[in-house]
């Protein structure tokens, strides 16, 4: 079992608060740091001060760490055209010598569309760009040095372009596919990605949706074996009870509700309740969500008590 680090920045965090866990993350031995992209808060709160670009951040992460992998749960295709975001995301995978895995989903957030300006079209075309977007970038990845690419789509065009840059990684850096969606998604998964993800649903909902996954890779004759299985859910550890309440209310959570529906307790019932995700779902790789950015103590706390239990 791998377990990454995974914020949400939009929801109140400055670059310094992202490079502060991140670094942390790096010098606890996380092998990966992730975040969100979104434009505005999603909750209720004031977000301050304000959202952030979520390449321009892992940009700047990718010179100020070593180790840890970077990436985005998820990447929206409505904001960005995909030929610009196929340059943005290899260069940003030059930038970390090769640490980038690519997260890219339709996006859901209507309200941070109005607020920016971004059209935000039916689910049924939001599908058919991410579908499209999913084949021209791997298209533009895959084409040889030198020579040039075409892409011809209902949603997007290119015409002789160079296919430049090329990620750092070879052939190109890993793609997750996530969501509950149970035909287009599973679909594309099946065609498209190294590891599919649900992010904050039960285990139920998650394995059911895992299954469909496998059901779509053996109608294409594909091994589901190869796509990584992966969950996110809100992590709140404490040494006892005492601190666990003190991290659940600095996050406006019940403990009670973050322990039946996240990763929360001490390290014995988180690293149970690891075990029941493993065992129900066959998930290999968890991204705990960490919503408060200001404490580093949390996450050496997980990976002193909890990361070596799983290694047992």
């Amino acid at each position: 079992m791998e377990l990454r680090i995974f914020t949400e920045p939009q929801e109140g965090a400055s670059h310094e608060d992202l490079l502060r866990i991140a670094k942390r993350a790096e010098d606890a031995g996380f092998p990966a740091f992730f975040r969100s992209d979104h434009l505005m808060t999603t909750g209720s709160g004031a977000g301050l001060p304000g959202p952030s670009d979520a390449w321009t951040t892992l940009a700047a992460l990718a010179r100020e760490t070593s180790r840890i992998r970077l990436g985005t749960l998820m990447t929206a295709a409505t904001f960005r055209h995909p030929g610009a975001l196929a340059v943005i995301v290899a260069q940003v995978d030059q930038m970390s010598g090769g640490r980038v895995e690519f997260g890219l989903g339709a996006a859901w957030f209507e309200g941070e569309h109005q607020a920016t300006g971004i059209p935000f079209p039916p689910l049924g075309e939001r599908f058919d760009r991410l579908t499209e977007q999913l084949e021209l970038i791997t298209g533009y990845w895959a084409t040889p040095v030198g020579e040039k690419y075409s892409y011809t789509g209902r949603c997007y065009q290119l015409a002789d372009s160079p296919a430049l840059p090329k990620p750092a990684q070879s052939p190109r850096p890993p793609i997750i596919i996530g969501g509950k969606g149970v035909k287009r998604t599973p679909a594309l998964a099946a065609r498209f990605a190294d590891e599919f993800n649900v992010s904050l649903r039960d285990m139920p909902t998650c394995a059911a949706q895992f299954e469909r996954v496998d059901a779509a890779c053996h109608r294409l004759g594909r091994d589901p074996a190869e796509i990584v299985r992966s969950v996110a859910q809100t992590v709140c550890v404490g040494r006892d009870d005492a601190e666990v309440g003190r991290r659940a209310e600095a996050i406006g959570r019940d403990p009670a509700d973050l322990r039946a529906n996240g990763i929360a307790g001490t390290p014995a019932e988180v690293v149970d309740r690891i075990g029941q995700w493993q065992q129900k779902t066959g998930v290999e790789r968890i991204y705990l969500q960490l919503l408060d950015l200001s404490d580093e103590a949390h996450v050496d706390l997980i990976a002193e008590k909890v990361v070596p239990q799983l290694a047992r």
